[in-house]
């Protein structure tokens, strides 16, 4: 017969390390992550912070189930905040533990490569330790497409130039550091759109020494990816936030970017309707709006609130409807005052322009509050 393993003693009766899994409808991941936990960390010295962006399923009710026999799980139910990257952020600080992780809770991240990373920190090797998919001996078979693999290499590669930091997986949600180190940073990160280990590395000074650790990427064992096929824009909206978020808001200047976009869209509909003769200036301006605010929202909806993404047939009618709501009282001050230039004499291009600009403050501020806001 076989014997048993022997059981693994822990980290010791004092609070150590500190693991924070971010969810968004996991409720089936929760208890046999757990599981993985104490096998991986022993039954001692450890807790873990399911930090929870109002799941619909159940999530935070089943950490709090857990939680109330086992003191070890804790759970933060965030109300009217969402995002990966500010969700890991929010619970690194809220634990007396020294030493902190951030992984995933679909179980794609293993457990058992926490040990080493705990050892690699806690023993001055490295400032910061981390699961890598792409260094030798790793695995990225988990990841869900081709296209989301390739995202992430691209996007490994720009990261790179950014840090000055040679990494093999510079986008990784699994890594460990010592939380004072992680407070002392929280400040200057951004929380918006950007892989949080990246942007831990891109604000440290001096730099931090990086140590690599091979992951075998498995499936999800339940629940949805947090991150699509965007993940690119993830780094990028990142890279604004970084350099120019101070100076204008970077969801401000994502919903400017799109709106620049729709102007395109906008003058394009309109040049082809009134230039042709197909319809008069004001109808033809009037189609032109509804067309780009169309265009508006399914880009804002990809790209400026990716991190509140509405979807699903119904949310997304609900949100395109709250979107034109909320947007026609610039919709008609830029059918008004358009109308109103360029039967006075402006040239059309510059009276619809005019029309547009007064418009995107209305719609921005409106559009951020009522659909993908709190009161949505």
């Amino acid at each position: 017969m076989t014997p048993a393993p022997p059981a693994n003693p822990g980290l010791g009766t004092t609070l150590l390390l500190a693991v924070v899994l971010p969810t968004l409808n996991e409720r089936g991941n929760i208890a046999p992550m757990v599981a993985r936990l104490e096998q991986a960390l022993g039954p001692t010295g450890w807790e873990a912070l399911f930090v929870d962006d109002n799941s619909h399923d159940g999530t935070a009710e089943e950490a709090r189930r857990i939680g109330q026999t086992d003191p070890r799980i804790r759970v933060i139910q965030r109300i009217g905040r969402r995002g990966l990257a500010s969700a890991a952020i929010e619970g690194m600080c809220a634990t007396a533990a020294p030493f902190v992780a951030v992984m995933d809770a679909d179980h794609q991240h293993d457990p058992a490569l926490l040990l080493a990373m705990l050892e690699a920190v806690r023993s001055g090797e490295a400032d910061l330790a981390y699961a890598s998919r792409f260094v030798a001996g790793a695995s990225a078979e988990g990841l869900s497409s081709q296209r989301r693999e390739r995202g992430s290499r691209i996007a490994n590669a720009l990261a790179r130039r950014l840090t000055g930091t040679e990494l093999s997986d510079a986008m990784s949600g699994f890594f460990l550091l010592r939380s004072d180190q992680l407070r002392k940073q929280a400040g200057d990160l951004s929380g918006i759109g950007f892989k949080v280990m990246l942007d831990i590395l891109a604000t440290a000074r001096p730099p931090l020494r990086v140590k690599e650790f091979p992951l075998a990427f498995a499936e999800r064992l339940e629940g949805t990816s947090k991150l699509d096929h965007g993940v690119v824009l993830d780094f990028l909206a990142g890279l604004y936030e970084r350099y120019l978020g101070r100076v204008i808001p970077t969801r401000y200047a994502l919903f400017g970017t799109v709106g620049g976009l729709g102007v395109f869209v906008h003058m394009g509909v309109l040049a082809a309707l009134f230039r042709t003769g197909l319809a008069g200036f004001t109808l033809a301006t009037a189609v032109a709006t509804v067309v780009a605010m169309t265009f508006n929202f399914w880009l804002n909806n990809l790209l400026t609130y990716r991190d509140k993404k509405l979807s699903g047939a119904w949310a997304l009618l609900a949100g395109w409807a709250g979107f034109c709501a909320t947007c026609a009282v610039g919709a008609f001050a830029n059918v008004a005052v358009s109308s109103y230039l360029e039967g006075h004499g402006w040239r059309w291009w510059a009276a619809a322009l005019v029309g547009v600009v007064l418009a995107s403050v209305w719609n921005y501020a409106l559009s951020s509050k009522f659909v993908w806001g709190r009161f949505r």
